[in-house]
């Protein structure tokens, strides 16, 4: 049995989730606690690939980090190697799929602690 696949499933899994705390914990208490000109601009964003079927998630993703297109040649000309079809891409795939499931459960949760609370834990 070839144990490559299940490895990488799991290297993805943990980089993934390892990256969406580094990522989402703090956006989560901005959105929650902050207020600012652009939150619902940011908020749209983070929720954006919960209204996209995955399929379409993936082509857009797929275009814009292609090396032909802006943004994917702009990172090939200043990281150096490209994104598409290696497995930075795929981590980076799997983080801006997953990052409305870390940070709404979260920014609802810290958005319904009490004012009171936070005051006496600070």
């Amino acid at each position: 049995m070839d144990w490559a696949p299940l490895i990488l499933t799991f290297q993805l899994a943990a980089l993934t989730t390892l990256c969406l705390l580094i990522l989402g914990l703090p956006l989560a208490l901005a959105l929650a606690y902050r207020k600012f000109r652009l939150k619902p601009v940011v908020e749209t964003l983070v929720s954006m690939p919960l209204v996209l079927p995955p399929t379409v998630l993936g082509f857009y993703i797929l275009l814009a980090f292609s090396p032909q297109n802006g943004l994917g040649g702009w990172l090939r000309d200043t990281l150096g190697p490209q994104l598409v079809f290696t497995f930075e891409g795929l981590v980076l795939a799997s983080i801006i799929y997953s990052l409305p499931f870390m940070v709404q459960p979260l920014q609802a949760g810290f958005s319904q602690v009490p004012a009171s609370l936070r005051e006496a834990a600070s």
